[in-house]
């Protein structure tokens, strides 16, 4: 397993035969999971049934976890990093306190043979990907604090391609991609039920391999890595707050002294727009006539021309509409940017430089 000198930014291409690498597993690693937003902290799971957490600042493990039975498939960190989800072949989904290893949560997946587990941001929820009894690949929804019973199960083909699951906390959407399909499905993850909404599908003829967030597609029959590009059809030019919020940054929340103290922090968000850059298009203008006016009673008649045809009065009645739209839709920017300087305002208060 490589260092975490391989993350920096600068290295590219294939890493040499000699590169530097850690070592603890007494079988092949499966799953390996960075931190999120804490420094060179990661967790690996083995087929040797065990989980290690790795400082890499030291090169060694720090924690073992071993309460599995049999082959851990999958793993997933919360958020801010506090708690570990696991997938394992006994048929057995797990919440984990990392630090210490105990079991929060348990659930015992008869009727939904789990594969893929990942957490759903900060909603404290999971989703898992699997096969029904009848085997067709399935997904199920679980609150993290209540693993008895999924708060929802749904079926979604009967092909037997592993279906990876891939979520965008900022936009609360979710993206499964099927190992060997050639498409990829959208959905919006909600708070109340029915909580997943379809959205839409993209659609290739050429089947993929495997996938990295965001997307990069692995085509084995060309021996291509093709990028996909997920784009909303707008046609304002303006930032879309709404689109890109406050999102996690590059800095580190927490040290891995810290962390493995049992420290808790949120990660520290940054702002997008400052990299946005509005495309320059060239403006021509009328000239500017010397403007002219007939008031009557203080009403400019020039200015205010009463409907004098029903057709008249119908043209006005839609431009008042169109303008009340435009002033609903200013008023929900400012919500917009109202809950991003609350955002912001959290972030500062949560920078380890403030404490």
């Amino acid at each position: 397993m490589g260092t975490g000198e391989s993350r920096n930014p600068g290295t590219t291409g294939r890493i040499e035969p000699n590169y530097p690498k850690v070592c603890g597993h007494q079988g092949n690693v499966l799953d390996i999971k960075w931190n999120p937003f804490i420094e060179n902290i990661i967790a690996s799971c083995s087929e040797d049934t065990s989980v290690l957490i790795w400082n890499l600042e030291i090169g060694e493990p720090v924690k073992m976890i071993d309460c599995h039975a049999d082959v851990i498939l999958c793993m997933s960190f919360n958020s801010d990093g506090s708690l570990l989800a696991t997938t394992c072949k006994d048929k057995k989904l797990r919440v984990l306190e990392p630090r210490s290893g105990r079991v929060l949560q348990e659930a015992s997946c008869k009727n939904h043979r789990v594969n893929r587990v990942v957490f759903l941001g900060s909603t404290k929820r999971l989703l898992t990907t699997g096969v029904s009894r009848w085997n067709t690949r399935q997904i199920a929804l679980w609150d993290q604090e209540d693993l008895s019973m999924p708060l929802m199960e749904e079926e979604i083909d009967g092909l037997s391609g592993l279906l990876f699951p891939f979520y965008d906390a900022d936009t609360h959407m979710l993206y499964l991609a099927g190992k060997g399909d050639g498409n990829i499905r959208y959905y919006e993850i909600g708070s109340e039920k029915p909580y997943l909404s379809y959205l839409m599908e993209f659609r290739s003829p050429a089947p993929q391999k495997g996938l990295v967030f965001r997307f990069y597609k692995l085509i084995t029959l060309k021996g291509l890595i093709e990028p996909i590009s997920m784009i909303v059809p707008r046609r304002s030019e303006t930032y879309q707050e709404d689109i890109y919020p406050m999102t996690p940054g590059t800095e580190p929340a927490l040290t891995p002294d810290e962390w493995l103290s049992g420290i808790n922090r949120d990660p520290i968000l940054v702002s997008l727009k400052e990299g946005y850059k509005k495309n320059s298009k060239i403006v021509f203008k009328a000239p500017v006539r010397e403007k002219k006016s007939v008031v009557v009673n203080g009403i400019d008649l020039l200015e205010n021309v009463p409907p004098r045809t029903e057709n008249e009065l119908l043209r006005m009645f839609f431009r008042q509409q169109d303008e009340i739209r435009r002033m609903k839709d200013e008023l929900s920017q400012k919500d917009i940017q109202i809950r991003q300087l609350q955002l912001e305002l959290k972030n500062f208060r949560n920078s380890p430089k403030n404490n």
